[in-house]
């Protein structure tokens, strides 16, 4: 599915993206790709305010996890490749209840997960002057 959206816009993506979420009964992993500032973190905000949690949500990056509402996970591995975060034991995470979000997650990871069996779903957004194009795959 493809959005093409001012910042300011992206709540009907946010409910799109709910309505899939039942279907995986929340217990999904949504792997987010950009650029710097194409507004990953901005999304993940979106999103948990949608859900009435009102808790400060900012980029996980020197923490690598931020936990909201003990439902909602929230990954910055930026600087981390998928060996790291393996050995930082970050996998298991992915094993409780939840939607787990992942900025910077790679193909590589979106496979390996998929081989074990977690759902994953993939959102791109590309920066497109003062809009962003949000690709959302299953």
């Amino acid at each position: 599915m493809k959005f093409l959206l001012k910042l300011d816009e992206i709540d009907s993506l946010v409910e799109e993206l709910k309505t899939i979420l039942k279907k995986y009964k929340n217990n999904c992993i949504v792997i987010l790709r950009g650029d710097l500032a194409s507004g990953k973190t901005t999304f993940v905000k979106k999103f948990v305010n949608s859900l009435g949690i009102d808790e400060l949500v900012t980029s996980p990056t020197f923490s690598v996890q931020s936990i909201y509402s003990n439902t909602i996970f929230h990954y910055d591995i930026y600087n981390k490749t998928l060996k790291e975060f393996i050995s930082l034991g970050l996998l298991e995470e992915f094993d409780k209840d939840g939607i787990h979000f992942v900025e910077w997650g790679d193909e590589k990871m979106e496979e390996l997960l998929k081989s074990y069996g977690f759902n994953v779903i993939v959102l791109k957004i590309e920066k497109k002057d003062d809009k962003r194009l949000y690709l959302l795959n299953e």
